[in-house]
């Protein structure tokens, strides 16, 4: 087989365009029949940088017709397979996508990039919504040959290429730009996923000077990661030829059987040592959208509050956040229960913080709320991080023993330490009444989401700062709005300063109706699937 890769010259100047784009097309010209795979780069369609999203469209409707044709014609002519990436215009908007050609220049196949830069979600505004959802790696068998697919950006995660190589397929076809590495690090890269996937890595690129040591580096490397092309700057054409059908097998340790490098990795694969990953990853905090509902406790109408069984119903069943209230014990775990008494959900008495975690375990946490739950034991922070991370938005109350007590450092510290441990900032947000408990917050973990809820003795009936007020003034992203405790102004006046407005709570989905009226963005229910079938049916009209 042979294998060709096309590396044009590029420019930061538009005013190059109407000649790089006419050397594209001349090379297209001089492929042949000798030709089994043809590459040419990412953004075939836009010869020169742009920086508009304006520019951009201008120079892809000026060129595309004539590119898609020139890349059909030609792997007809040449009875080869071609591949080519440009804009493509969906239901859903422009996605950079790799169009796949088969030998009779008839489109078979469509790549969308998996991994979109700031530059092509925030100016160029291609559409990423599928870019957050649950994939398998995309291949594509032609002529019995199973090719895989990376753009630009996607080389670089490298965590992908382990179930890329789960595959099996024979050669991965990298249509890019990467014009800020080396040519010695796009080469690192291609070797690392050859060798990673057990394929041969067909590469193109272009270059933007033939001297420049960046950008450029069309190549084509083998599954031992043997580099049998590299073009550096050099404008133009190459092409090797190799066997597909020749994979690169070695000792599956010391001793053992050969076989393939991937496989050898697999035996001894530990996916809990690594960052959360699966189909069950949601969208984090940021990205999920509103309204939501919140199970408040977990599904607490169904199973004991603050358990994983309510938890895990809530998740189950959809839910975007689960809300949960976390205490410390006498040596300092940290647990989760609302009351910082025993008595109301255990068989036990006394406050949570006089008690060791072993004491703790020792009382029933589920037979008051039915026998069903007898046995239940208090679970600890860490228990819903490792069952749940990244599964699911966490709404996590911190209780304090008073609004105006000072929190523990350290306490605070250990739960920050607990959510990196499991990978899951983006996933959470800390929510407490407790104004020195968000200052806290800030100065230790910026970063994570902060919610204001409402002063102890406001819910009391005593007075104290409108919450949305102190939200502003602690720079909280969030603030827990406590009925009857609020208006509408209140959500206006948070909207406008760029908060989001919980509401705590609503079992009700006719009230749950009337909160989404006005404006609420999260409602809280103890009674989860009731409320989040209305809420559904209101988004669906």
């Amino acid at each position: 087989m042979k294998a060709c890769i096309i590396q044009p010259p590029y420019s930061r100047n538009v005013a190059d365009c109407d000649e790089f784009f006419a050397y594209k097309l001349k090379c297209l010209d001089e492929c042949d029949e000798s030709m089994d795979i043809i590459v040419l780069p990412e953004y075939s369609d836009v010869p020169c940088a742009t920086s508009t999203l304006e520019e951009t469209l201008y120079y892809h409707k000026k060129y595309i017709d004539t590119l898609l044709e020139k890349c059909s014609e030609t792997a007809k002519r040449c009875n080869a397979v071609l591949f080519v990436n440009a804009l493509y215009l969906t239901e859903t908007g422009y996605r950079n996508t790799t169009y796949c050609y088969n030998r009779s220049g008839k489109v078979v196949g469509h790549y969308y990039k998996k991994h979109l830069p700031p530059l092509e979600i925030e100016v160029l505004k291609l559409d990423s919504d599928y870019t957050f959802e649950f994939s398998e790696p995309y291949v594509l068998t032609i002529d019995g040959i199973r090719y895989g697919f990376l753009t630009c950006y996607d080389f670089y995660f490298y965590e992908a290429f382990a179930r890329i190589a789960r595959e099996r397929v024979d050669v991965i076809i990298g249509c890019s730009l990467q014009r800020s590495d080396s040519h010695d690090a796009i080469e690192t890269m291609c070797r690392f996923l050859a060798y990673n996937t057990n394929a041969y890595v067909v590469r193109s690129s272009v270059s933007f000077d033939e001297k420049s040591e960046i950008c450029g580096a069309s190549m084509i490397v083998t599954p031992e990661g043997k580099v049998l092309e590299n073009m550096k700057g050099r404008f133009g054409m190459a092409s090797a030829e190799f066997d597909v059908n020749k994979k690169y097998l070695k000792p599956q340790g010391f001793g053992n059987p050969d076989g393939p490098h991937y496989q050898y990795i697999e035996y001894g694969r530990k996916p809990w040592q690594y960052r959360a990953s699966g189909s069950a990853i949601v969208l984090d905090d940021k990205k999920m959208p509103y309204p939501r509902v919140c199970a408040h406790r977990g599904f607490s109408k169904v199973a004991p509050e603050n358990s994983m069984p309510a938890f895990g119903a809530a998740v189950a069943l959809g839910a975007e956040e689960i809300e949960f209230d976390l205490w410390y014990t006498k040596d300092g775990e940290i647990v989760s229960i609302h009351d910082s008494k025993l008595d109301r959900v255990s068989d036990g008495c006394g406050f949570v913080y006089e008690h060791t975690y072993e004491e703790l375990k020792k009382l029933d946490f589920g037979k008051k709320f039915g026998e069903a739950f007898a046995g239940l034991e208090i679970i600890t922070f860490e228990e819903i991080l490792r069952k749940l991370a990244c599964h699911v938005i966490m709404n996590v109350h911190i209780k304090t023993l008073d609004d105006d007590v000072d929190y523990s450092e350290e306490h605070f510290r250990k739960i920050v330490d607990l959510i990196d441990k499991y990978d899951c900032r983006p996933y959470i947000y800390f929510m407490t009444g407790n104004d020195s408990l968000l200052r806290m917050a800030k100065r230790i973990a910026p970063d994570i989401c902060r919610c204001c809820g409402e002063h102890e003795r406001v819910i009391r009936r005593e007075e104290a700062p409108c919450i949305v007020d102190r939200a502003i003034e602690h720079g909280c992203e969030k603030v827990q709005l406590f009925k009857p405790f609020f208006t509408k102004e209140d959500i206006d006046k948070a909207h406008a300063h760029g908060i989001i407005c919980n509401v705590f709570y609503s079992d009700d989905p006719d009230e749950a109706k009337e909160f989404l009226d006005m404006g609420v963005d999260t409602i809280l229910s103890n009674n989860y699937l009731v409320v989040a079938n209305r809420v559904k049916e209101i988004g669906t009209k």
